[in-house]
C-alpha cells in the first residue's frame, strides 16, 4: 500500500458522535471491587499503550468505568497529546474521555491511531477552553467533522500500522531487557569491590559561567545538554565570553566527563547525571551548573563513566546534594567519591551493553517517527 498516494476521492466525513460515543458510567472508588485505575499521569504521551497502573485506593470522587478495547483519552491539557487502549475492566480519571468506537464507521484497530493524528489532536487543541489546564467539552467535540476512508479499507490501513506498533513493542522489550542486563551487571561489579578516592582517578573542577570582558565567544554545555542515557545533545546551546585563562581552564577534551552539579530550574534533571564528552569540530566549555571530570592519562574515560552512573555512586551523590528546591553538589562532596574502576573485562562487558542499549534507543526512535509519520499520511 502507497500511504503517497492514498485516493480519499471515495473517503467521507463523519461527525465524532458517529465516530464513537462516549461512555459515562461513573463509579465510586471507594465502593467498588474492581482493581485497576488509570489517571492521566499514567499514560504515556503518543502511545496507545498504558505502561503504569494504578489502584481504586490511589484516589477518591466519582470516576469513570472502562471496559477492554475502549480508549481512555485525556481531555485536559490535549497538548499532551494522550489516548492509550484499555486492555482490562477498571476505571479511569474523571479529567479524561472513555470513547469506543462505532464499529460500522470505524475498524477498532485502526481508531487509536486516528485519535494520535496530527489532524485529529491539532482539533482538539483548538476546541479546548480555559486558561491554566485547557479542558474539551464533549458539546464542542461531537460536532467536529473528520474525513475516514471506506470501512474496507480500513482494515488494511490498521494492518499497517498495527504491524509497526508490533515492531516497536518488540524493540522495547529488547530494550528493557539489554537496561535489566546492564544494571545487574554493573551492580555485580561495583556492589561490593574495594574503593580509592576519586582524585587518584581524574582531575575535577567545577564550570564557569564566563566573564563580560572575555575575548572568546564558546559554546557552553549545560545541564539541558547532559542526557540521563550518558550523551551530551548537541543540538541547542548558550553561548558567552571567556578570557584567555578561562578559555584554558575550563575548554572540554576528548573523553571528559560532564556531571551536572545543580539541576538549576528544572526538577527533572538529577545532580550527579554524568556524560561523556567527545571531541567536536567546535570548542566547547563547561557551564557553572556543571563539573568537568577530567581522567588521568593512564584511565580509560569508560571506566570513570560506568563507576559513577553505578546504582552505587549515584545513590552516594544523591544523600551528598544538599537544597530541597534544586539540590546542589559541590567539589568537596565529588572528592568525597570513593570509585572501583572496572578491569579490561568487565569495562569491555558493560560497554557491550551500553552500545547495544545505544543502537536499540536509536532504533526505537526511528520506529517511533515512521509510525507517526504514516498515522499523519493517511489522515
Amino acid at each position: 500500500m502507497d500511504l503517497n498516494k492514498l485516493d480519499k476521492t471515495n473517503w467521507k466525513q463523519f461527525r465524532f458522535e458517529e465516530i464513537a460515543s462516549k461512555i459515562s458510567e461513573t463509579v465510586d472508588p471507594g465502593k467498588t471491587n474492581l482493581e485497576v485505575y488509570v489517571g492521566l499521569e499514567h499514560l504515556d504521551p503518543e502511545d496507545i499503550h498504558i505502561r503504569r497502573k494504578g489502584t481504586p485506593a490511589d484516589v477518591s470522587g466519582g470516576k469513570l468505568k472502562c471496559y477492554p478495547g475502549d480508549i481512555i483519552f485525556g481531555k485536559r491539557r490535549a497538548y499532551q497529546r494522550k489516548a492509550a487502549i484499555v486492555d482490562f475492566e477498571g476505571i479511569c480519571s474523571a479529567h479524561a474521555f472513555v470513547f469506543r468506537h462505532n464499529p460500522k464507521v470505524i475498524d477498532p484497530k485502526l481508531f487509536p491511531f486516528f485519535l494520535h493524528s496530527d489532524q485529529f489532536m491539532h482539533r482538539m487543541v483548538d476546541i479546548s477552553v480555559g486558561g491554566l489546564s485547557p479542558t474539551i467539552n464533549w458539546g464542542d467535540l461531537k460536532h467536529q467533522e473528520f474525513l475516514l476512508p471506506p470501512r474496507e479499507e480500513q482494515a488494511k490501513l490498521a494492518e499497517l500500522l498495527f504491524a509497526i506498533d508490533e515492531s516497536i513493542e518488540r524493540e522495547r522489550e529488547l530494550l528493557n531487557r539489554i537496561e535489566i542486563n546492564y544494571l545487574a551487571l554493573s551492580k555485580k561489579i561495583f556492589m561490593n569491590n574495594n574503593t580509592v578516592p576519586i582524585n587518584n582517578y581524574a582531575e575535577v573542577i567545577s564550570g564557569s559561567y564566563g566573564s563580560d570582558s572575555g575575548e572568546f565567544k564558546v559554546k557552553v554545555i549545560g545541564v539541558s545538554n547532559i542526557k540521563d542515557e550518558g550523551k551530551i545533545d548537541f543540538n541547542k546551546f548558550n553561548e558567552r565570553f571567556f578570557t584567555k585563562n578561562e578559555f584554558d581552564k575550563y575548554v572540554l577534551n576528548d573523553g571528559d566527563l560532564v556531571m551536572v552539579k545543580s539541576s538549576g530550574s528544572s526538577t527533572s534533571i538529577l545532580s550527579g547525571r554524568t556524560s561523556m564528552f567527545f571531541k567536536q569540530d567546535e570548542e566547547f566549555i563547561i557551564s557553572n551548573f556543571a563539573f568537568r571530570i577530567r581522567p588521568k592519562s593512564e584511565i580509560n574515560c569508560f571506566q570513570l563513566f560506568h563507576s559513577i552512573n553505578s546504582s552505587r555512586t549515584q545513590s552516594f551523590l544523591k544523600r551528598l546534594a544538599t537544597g530541597s528546591t534544586y539540590p546542589n553538589l559541590g567539589v568537596s562532596d565529588i572528592q568525597l567519591l570513593k570509585l572501583y574502576l572496572p578491569n579490561e573485562n568487565e569495562t569491555n562487558s558493560l560497554n557491550n551493553l551500553y552500545s547495544n542499549k545505544d543502537i536499540i534507543k536509536k532504533k526505537l526512535s526511528s520506529s517511533l517517527d515512521l509510525l507517526k509519520s504514516l498515522i499523519n499520511q493517511v489522515f
